[in-house]
């Protein structure tokens, strides 16, 4: 009998296990595949260290700006793909010794809710019974593949996200269906080794969700550097190679790339679990309903991360998972969403965090907006030559209380926890002003647009 079940061991259950363990509880973590789910093994971990990769060749590439002649540098794809595995592999590990640490019991296997039992609920895996007092439900999400006529049919030319992380061989063309962020991580990446891409997206910008000023001058930086994008476009149909689809003025097109990157979103993975066992409540869209406290309908019953639907990024997924652990250890804990930053890394990065302006004008929310280059702050363009960048803050129309931070260029994920910070403690641009920042940093820029 466990204090406490977790199934699924990516960002939300495994910090969850570590959480629950470090507070003296007896978990089980059941988990099919390798500790770090999608996040560590097929999705956050190995495409940074493969942008990594491709941000060092660039570097190398355009060193004359900086005075280093380095225009005859090579790159190993085969190289890149290992060491990308070879990061994933000491990671996971990394994540399997905290187990070890917290004493928490792995159970590599596929778990299935059975009911309730004596204490709790009853779990089965590998043929073994489990009881637990509570169940901590966070199995994640897969990508989502529509039904496009003659996708199936295409074979291993239809890539997801985990596809197209094992590759070997670099594809000369890729057509990327979906300009979101994982289709624009991917376009950074192979346009920098100089594969072919071309991006179809059904929205009239990429990045749907983020600041569009920012999006916009991003896909104008890629355009240049020769990515294709059809936007507002519908795709019909997959011939084979090729991706046939319908612009906005109702004109059909084609393009054709040795493989297709489906990215068009991802789905909640609730099937097969055993859910209807004890009477969990999904939402509209798939996910396990939950309140504030990460609590389903049932008691004893939290469910965290992607699973839920609601914020499918791995740093939600891992603050739910301590929400839902603090809850049921008796410390009252609430969920807070206005502060989850979102990051894309392509060279330059967009970091954005808070109200955007789009979503301040659909919630009839009074705001101001002050935005200034990068360029004003020294440290960025001693290190970014001719490079683009801007920073952007909303604040509240009366008290000046940060509302929102959206920033593109490098290094803009290493910066924006500060903005995170800033709104989850109310501060005011003139509390802002205050702050003391480290010189020469780019986030100095935070100061500077605060005294605009």
């Amino acid at each position: 009998m466990f204090d406490l079940a977790i199934i699924g061991g990516g960002p939300a259950g495994y910090v969850a296990a570590e959480r629950a363990g470090a507070k003296g509880l007896s978990v089980a973590l059941f988990e099919k595949r390798e500790l770090g789910g999608v996040c560590l093994n097929e999705g956050c971990i190995p495409t940074k260290t493969l942008l990594y990769s491709a941000k060092v060749y660039d570097t190398a590439v355009h060193g004359d700006k900086y005075g280093v002649n380095a225009k005859d540098a090579t790159f190993d794809f085969g190289k890149i793909a290992d060491r990308k595995n070879r990061v994933v592999r000491k990671l996971v590990a990394g994540v399997s010794a905290k187990m070890k640490a917290h004493k928490v019991t792995l159970v590599k296997g596929e778990a299935v809710i059975r009911g309730r039992s004596a204490g709790g609920v009853e779990i089965a895996c590998n043929g073994e019974r489990y009881s637990a007092a509570h169940l901590l439900i966070c199995t994640g999400s897969e990508a989502l593949v529509p039904p496009i006529p003659g996708i199936k049919e295409a074979g291993d030319i239809i890539l997801t996200n985990r596809e197209i992380l094992a590759l070997t061989e670099q594809p000369k063309r890729l057509v990327i269906i979906g300009g979101g962020v994982i289709g624009m991580e991917f376009a950074s990446f192979y346009s920098s080794l100089g594969t072919e891409v071309t991006v179809v997206e059904m929205l009239p910008e990429i990045l749907g969700g983020l600041d569009p000023e920012l999006s916009a001058l991003l896909r104008d930086i890629y355009a240049k550097r020769g990515v294709k994008f059809n936007l507002s476009c519908k795709v019909a149909e997959v011939r084979g190679n090729e991706v046939a689809y319908v612009g906005k003025e109702g004109a059909a097109a084609s393009v054709a790339g040795d493989k297709i990157l489906v990215s068009v979103g991802r789905k909640p993975v609730t099937g097969g679990l055993g859910l209807e066992n004890l009477g969990v409540e999904l939402t509209k869209g798939g996910g396990i309903k939950v309140d504030e406290k990460m609590r389903t309908n049932i008691p004893n019953v939290y469910a965290a991360g992607d699973v839920t639907g609601f914020s499918l990024l791995a740093h939600t997924a891992s603050r739910e998972g301590e929400v839902a652990v603090n809850n049921l250890t008796g410390r009252p804990d609430t969920m807070r969403y206005s502060a989850i930053p979102g990051l894309v890394y392509t060279n330059p990065e967009i970091a954005g965090v808070g109200l955007t302006e789009e979503a301040a004008k659909a919630g009839n929310v009074a705001y101001k907006v002050a935005k200034l280059p990068l360029t004003y702050a020294g440290r960025f363009v001693a290190e970014n030559e001719g490079g683009a960048g801007l920073c952007k803050v909303l604040t509240g129309a009366k008290h000046g209380e940060v509302l929102g931070v959206h920033m593109l260029g490098n290094p803009s994920s290493e910066m924006i926890y500060g903005a995170c910070m800033a709104i989850e403690q109310e501060m005011t641009l003139k509390e802002l002003q205050e702050v003391v920042f480290p010189h020469p940093t780019v986030s100095e820029i935070f100061k500077e647009v605060a005294f605009l």
